[in-house]
């Protein structure tokens, strides 16, 4: 794949996803998890990368958000599904759902959303499922460590450098000859030859004739295999949990993972092994029971002294100080057996306290010598070679160990890295199947035109424009529960008039909320909807203040490539008038709205000026009112939902009619009569 023709990825971006494994179908995926593993990029760049490659595939030039307005009920429909991620990775994941025209992306969501619909009644239920979720992140791979009991050796030049970046974790040294191997096998505990000119080779230690190291680096550095799984330990674990709770196909053997896991410390060491624990503790506590052995000795042998009479005639003790007879001589002469026990209880100890073996009880006989001494005394180089079999031993079992489980968790590797993702997709479809069950969704019906290609229907004739019945915005500020349902169908450039307060822009809102997601694939907030495949959105926020001429001419240039835009699309303005004068706005207004209508586009138009507007256009502008049914305590009471051909009545006008309903003056109907 060429990374750099995906929309949004440079040359840098490119050079990162080319050094990951799986990047291609990381992209295909949309696999954030694994994209963020590439060299500098993060979770949430890769997220803009997944949507790039989803963009390239589908066609998409990304354009369909063509205002700011538009992108800002994008991001909080995205708002929307985060907040019902569990993890760090979904919040990030929701990103690569994006507002489309393509069919084809539209078309591959909607079958996410069916998957995650259908599996979310068992999963949501069970509170398992969410609290596994907050133990999974996506997997890490574990820093770089050095290895010391082993390396690599070769004659090659060009081996030795392949070598040194395949193994940065060992060693490597350039030999010339058996000698060279020799030689380093005094130095390491395993020696790994490359070349195959060393085979047969008779070296004492441990050397072996690895050509084909580099095709099989597990068997040459097991450690890099445990350490994956000794730093992924906990968010594996949660993962399997998830399997389990959400009811999903793991892969792999779970309690295969599980066990091999528990097999390997946190800092990738193998445990649970007894002959690797004995080793381990007799190096860690040599020198503790030689010098508890020595005591254990020299305690005995003192308390023998001290129990005895010991007598010397005046002939022998002259004639052990003429032989220059020292204490050992009388030792041996008086307290021989003592001795002898004594010396046998350091052994005893030793070969106790270190859980020697038969063959390794030798050294402890070898380290309290039988000739008679006091203080007794171990013999350090006795001592010293015990130490190196017992760290021979240890580490060769180690290794033995270590590439055992490697063997084991190689083969778990990628079921382990499957499990993972789809543990992190779990989030992603409870966070859609929670979003559709807290608003109340359903999938929308995209009715297209006949010359459409893929067309679902023919609906309504031209297939323009949008329906919504029982919509309900969850952008509000009040509870989701107490937002009235809204009713609103449109085609073609239409004037929305209302009360002040009457929920003209939250109509706005929802029917852009509505496309937004619907284009994206989602379900929307309404008991039905049905729309055409829009291939813009276009939405202006109300202006605050009557604008100066430089502003008020750059909202108009705008509006020129508003008016000269692709067929199709949804423009929505919220009381444009607002820019200047109500006299010259009801005429700009009116333009806008005629190419528009030559543009074959869906507009809504919130104004007051709707009348005028009307009276200026030079084709009959369709008017929709959302009407007030009156006021009771001060307070309006409104249909939210637009009537169709309507032009709804003003505030003032309400108020005016309450006043003329309790005056007999005539003052009230007369002002009353003007509206």
């Amino acid at each position: 794949m060429e990374f750099e023709a995906i929309p949004g990825v440079g040359e840098k971006t490119a050079a990162a996803l080319a050094e990951l494994d799986g990047a291609e179908r990381a992209l295909e995926e949309g696999d954030v998890a694994t994209l963020a593993r590439a060299p500098g990029l993060s979770e949430g760049r890769a997220a803009v990368v997944a949507r790039g490659a989803i963009r390239r595939r589908h066609g998409d030039d990304g354009g369909f958000l063509a205002t700011g307005r538009a992108r800002e009920v994008y991001e909080d429909a995205l708002d929307l599904l985060r907040e019902r991620t569990v993890t760090d990775y979904g919040a990030k994941r929701v990103a690569t759902f994006y507002p489309t025209q393509s069919a084809s992306r539209i078309s591959e969501v909607r079958a996410f959303v069916d998957r995650a619909t259908d599996r979310a009644t068992d999963r949501d239920s069970d509170p398992a499922v969410r609290n596994a979720l907050a133990g999974v992140e996506p997997l890490e791979p574990p820093p770089t460590r050095r290895v010391r009991d082993r390396c690599l050796a070769t004659a090659d030049a060009e081996r030795f450098a392949a070598a040194e970046d395949a193994f940065p974790e060992l060693s490597v040294e350039v030999v010339e000859d058996t000698r060279g191997l020799a030689e380093l096998a005094r130095s390491y505990a395993t020696v790994i030859a490359l070349d195959e000119r060393f085979a047969g080779v008779d070296v004492d230690g441990d050397v072996r004739i690895r050509p084909d190291a580099l095709e099989h680096p597990d068997e040459i550095v097991p450690e890099r295999v445990l350490a994956f799984f000794a730093r992924n330990r906990s968010r594996l674990l949660a993962a399997a949990e998830v399997a389990e709770a959400a009811g999903i196909s793991p892969g792999c053997d779970l309690d295969a993972l599980r066990n091999a896991l528990d097999r390997v410390d946190d800092d990738g060491t193998v445990v649970g092994d007894v002959e690797l624990g004995r080793l381990l503790t007799a190096v860690g506590d040599l020198d503790a029971a030689v010098s508890t052995a020595e005591s254990v000795a020299n305690d005995r042998l003192r308390d023998a002294i001290r129990e005895r009479d010991v007598t010397i005639d005046g002939t022998d003790f002259l004639s052990l100080v003429e032989q220059g007879a020292r204490v050992d001589s009388l030792l041996d002469r008086e307290l021989a057996d003592e001795y002898a026990d004594a010396v046998d209880a350091a052994r005893g100890h030793l070969v106790e306290a270190l859980d020697l073996k038969p063959e390794e009880a030798g050294f402890a006989e070898r380290a309290f010598p039988e000739d008679p001494a006091f203080p007794v005394a171990h013999e350090e180089s006795v001592i010293s070679r015990l130490r190196t079999e017992l760290k021979t031993a240890r580490d060769r079992r180690a290794a033995r160990l270590k590439r055992e489980l490697a063997a084991d968790l190689s083969g778990l590797r990628d079921p382990a890295e499957s499990l993972v993702r789809d543990a992190l997709e779990v989030d992603v479809e409870l966070a859609v199947a929670r979003f559709a069950a807290d608003f109340e969704c359903t999938l929308p019906t995209f009715v297209e035109s006949d010359e459409s290609e893929g067309s679902e229907s023919d609906a309504d004739g031209d297939g323009h424009g949008i329906t919504i019945e029982g919509g309900r915005s969850p952008l509000l500020n009040v509870d989701f529960e107490n937002v009235d349902p809204v009713d609103y169908a449109v085609s073609g450039p239409t004037l929305l008039s209302g009360v002040n307060s009457g929920g003209k822009t939250s109509t706005l809102d929802l029917a852009a909320l509505v496309v937004v997601l619907a284009q994206m694939g989602l379900p929307v907030p309404a008991d039905r909807v049905e729309l055409a495949r829009f291939s813009e959105l276009h939405y202006y926020a109300k202006t605050q203040g009557t604008l100066d001429a430089g502003a008020f001419e750059s909202t108009l240039r705008d509006f020129r490539g508003v008016a000269d835009g692709a067929e199709n699309r949804l423009v929505l303005v919220d009381e444009l008038e607002s820019i200047t004068e109500p006299g010259a706005s009801a005429k700009i207004v009116a333009g806008i709205l005629e190419a528009l209508a030559e543009q074959a586009a869906t507009a809504v138009f919130v104004s007051h000026l709707a009348r005028e507007i009307s009276e200026a256009a030079d084709f009959d502008v369709a008017v929709d009112g959302i009407e007030a049914l009156g006021l009771e305590d001060g307070e309006l009471v409104v249909n939210r939902s637009p009537v169709k051909d309507h032009l709804a009545r003003s505030t003032p006008e309400l108020i005016v009619e309450k006043l003329a309903e309790d005056d007999g003056s005539g003052f009230y109907d007369r002002l009353l009569r003007k509206f």
